[in-house]
């Protein structure tokens, strides 16, 4: 029962906590209660599916008793955040989540605290008590664990992130990003590692070369790895015990390397017997954890044979009451699904068209960004902001958007990220779960087309607040440098809202000037819920993009506007585009007196339909011009809408400027061939206008 402590590789015993004697019987019952609880309900779920009543995806714990049971009577309820994954339920159980509990969430039920029947079953929550709805792409709520744990340090909390997970998720490369950042940072996360030899069917010689997947970790500075017996229950209790002890007070995370065994398939898809053998599975069993914990009982006397039973048979009760409660509970209703796709914004109600009278003097859409976090900051405490390169002497960020905050703000609340895009995004995204205050802006990566490792946590921030039942959303703003006409070439000139505007539960914005630039980043540095603001770099400094901006201006989501009237053409833009489609436009009233409409949608998610409708009915001629590919382009669903709803205002087929479908290249012949130019917008225009 002895639990080895490993730190830079040394090895010692520390002086168990907890042992047979120093345990109350009431203790030991309630911890056998508990077990057996768990182990019934472990059992029962798979007649769910038999009866086709639910519980379509199960993944057995029986085997992992010890450590699970663990997990759960360390978490404090009050000071803590746990992050249990799909086979914990007995960490659940053992957390205070009841019977019933468990059932509405196996059965899918509207009452499901988790996520009201939205996530799949086995999944277990209690957002309330910091018990967290977390993916099914397994073991990324470490990084969530680690932005809590940030917060937790940041604000003086004296309490642990806890995060649960499979030894074959720590091959997961996120995983060991939020080991690093956390050991780097010196936070106090608990990472179990509940080792049972397998990920599925792949045998963990396939995922390591270590035996012990904490090992690989072994290296690491400020980071203690205590290895367990997860199958004993005092072995598991004094490594848990003593890894929340030392986070706490060490401010450092612990990795408990828990050995189980995992007794039944991965799942109730799962046929373990299709490659493991007979002698394995006889092996397993009889290292069942629910064998040794009676063995102790019986053993010291604690209890009686007929004592246990008696335990046993009120366990059946319980969950046969819990079992008639849950079935009766209603189910989610269709006309549900468009319920919390993403929480109500900041309603940005002193401009509520997002226009202002031009009084002052103009300024670069690069200052207005700077001035606006800047302001923003000193509006709101419990605003921060990290990324790469952003916080480093003079210089803040690759192109200085960020200059001169750390040295107003402080490294607490401004500083440097690792290049770790995933890192970057899922950490403000559990930063975000310690207080409804809070808000983060990161620098997603530093062009946006290097955000692409990031997409994993991305997609995980778009839906939250939906799978969580509109209990949880990350208030963050991503940030991303975008767009070409810079000599960039790859990686440092596409722009990626086509792909991005594909995901329901997050806002896009493209500004195009400096005061919209302001407004529009107040707006989402203030709303609730994930804004992507995406940021045209090649107008960062150009003339064109300059404009008087008030101190307080503020753009509503989803409001576009005319930067230019016209009857004979509308041109639906946004970003770098609105500047070469104003050129456009200029140079063909000149040339034949056409007035053509500009409208800047400033927002792509939410869309502006009713304006780029109205645009369309006065003028009955639509051209879409975006810097992105015409090909899966934004562009298209532009179009669709226009044609879908607008078909019968239009007198000429609706067309499309954008990039060639192609990546945009370095050389600036090949930058030219490729990107839209005024003179491909004034070629479109004239045949539009002429047909």
């Amino acid at each position: 029962m002895e639990t080895t402590v490993q730190k830079n590789k040394s090895k010692t015993t520390d002086k168990p906590f907890y042992t047979v004697e120093s345990i109350g019987a009431e203790k030991w019952r309630e911890w056998y209660q508990l077990m057996i609880l768990g182990r019934k309900l472990d059992e029962k779920a798979p007649n769910y599916l038999k009866q086709a009543l639910g519980w379509s995806y199960h993944a057995p714990f029986a085997g992992h008793d010890a450590i699970q049971l663990a997990i759960g009577q360390v978490f404090n309820r009050e000071t803590d955040h746990l992050f249990p994954y799909y086979r914990d339920m007995l960490t659940a159980l053992s957390a205070g989540i009841t019977a019933e509990e468990i059932i509405l969430n196996g059965i899918s039920k509207a009452t499901d605290l988790a996520s009201g029947g939205r996530h799949m079953s086995n999944h277990f929550a209690k957002p309330d008590w910091n018990i967290h709805n977390v993916s099914s792409a397994t073991g990324n709520h470490t990084l969530h664990a680690v932005g809590v744990a940030r917060a937790m340090k940041r604000y003086g909390h004296k309490g642990v992130a806890i995060s649960s997970q499979g030894e074959s998720s720590v091959s997961e490369g996120y995983v060991y990003e939020a080991i690093n950042g956390a050991s780097n940072e010196k936070l106090p996360v608990v990472f179990v590692f509940q080792d049972n030899g397998y990920g599925i069917s792949v045998p963990k010689k396939d995922q390591t070369a270590n035996r012990k997947a904490a090992d690989n970790f072994s290296g690491f500075k400020n980071l203690r790895i205590i290895h367990c017996d997860g199958k004993d229950i005092l072995s598991s209790m004094n490594a848990m015990y003593e890894a929340r002890k030392h986070a706490i007070e060490k401010s450092e995370p612990v990795i408990v390397h828990a050995s189980v065994v995992r007794i039944g398939s991965h799942s109730n898809s799962d046929r373990h017997d299709l490659y493991r053998d007979e002698r394995e599975l006889n092996c397993v069993k009889a290292h069942d954890p629910l064998i040794k914990i009676r063995r102790i009982l019986l053993k010291h006397e604690i209890y009686t044979e007929k004592e246990l039973e008696d335990v046993e048979n009120q366990v059946k009760k319980v969950i046969t009451d819990a079992h008639k409660k849950a079935i009766k509970a209603p189910d989610p209703t269709p006309e549900s699904i468009f319920d919390f796709v993403i929480p109500e914004p900041y309603p940005a109600s002193k401009y509520p068209e997002g226009i202002h009278e031009e009084k002052g003097d103009p300024v670069k859409l690069i200052t207005a960004l700077n001035e606006t976090l800047k302001a923003e900051f000193r509006y709101n405490p419990d605003t921060f902001i990290w990324g790469q390169d952003v916080a480093y002497r003079e210089k803040g960020g690759i192109f200085n958007v960020t200059k001169g905050m750390q040295k107003e703000f402080g490294v607490e609340r401004v500083f440097n990220a690792p290049i770790a895009e995933d890192f970057i995004v899922g950490t403000a995204n559990g930063m975000s779960r310690f207080n409804d205050k809070i808000r983060v802006v990161i620098e997603g990566a530093e062009f946006a087309d290097y955000f692409w490792p990031a997409m994993e946590q991305f997609v995980e921030m778009t839906h939250d607040y939906w799978r969580s039942n509109g209990k949880f959303s990350p208030n963050v703003t991503i940030r991303l440098a975008s767009g070409g006409y810079i000599g960039g070439g790859l990686y440092h000139s596409q722009t990626i809202e086509g792909a991005m505007t594909t995901f329901p539960g997050i806002r896009v914005v493209y500004p195009s000037f400096a005061d919209d630039a302001a407004g529009l980043l107040r707006t989402a540095m203030r709303s609730k819920g994930p804004t992507l603001y995406l940021e045209p770099k090649a107008l960062y400094n150009a003339k064109a993009a300059e404009t008087v901006v008030p101190d307080d201006f503020e753009v509503p989501f989803g409001k576009a506007r005319i930067r230019r009237d016209g009857k004979d053409l509308t041109i639906v833009t946004y970003g770098n585009t609105t500047h070469l489609s104003i050129e456009a436009a200029e140079q063909i009233a000149k040339e034949t007196g056409k007035q053509i409409e500009i409208l800047d949608l400033r927002s792509l998610i939410p869309l502006d339909t009713e304006a780029v409708l109205r645009s369309v009915k006065k003028t009955s001629r639509a051209l879409v011009v975006h810097e992105d590919k015409v090909f899966g382009g934004f562009g298209g669903e532009l179009v669709s809408q226009i044609t879908d709803i607008g078909f019968e205002f239009l007198d000429a087929p609706v067309r499309r400027v954008g990039s060639t479908f192609t990546p945009v290249g370095f050389h600036k012949n090949l930058e030219e061939a490729i990107l839209p130019s005024v003179k491909k917008i004034m070629e479109a225009a004239k045949e539009l206008i002429e047909y």
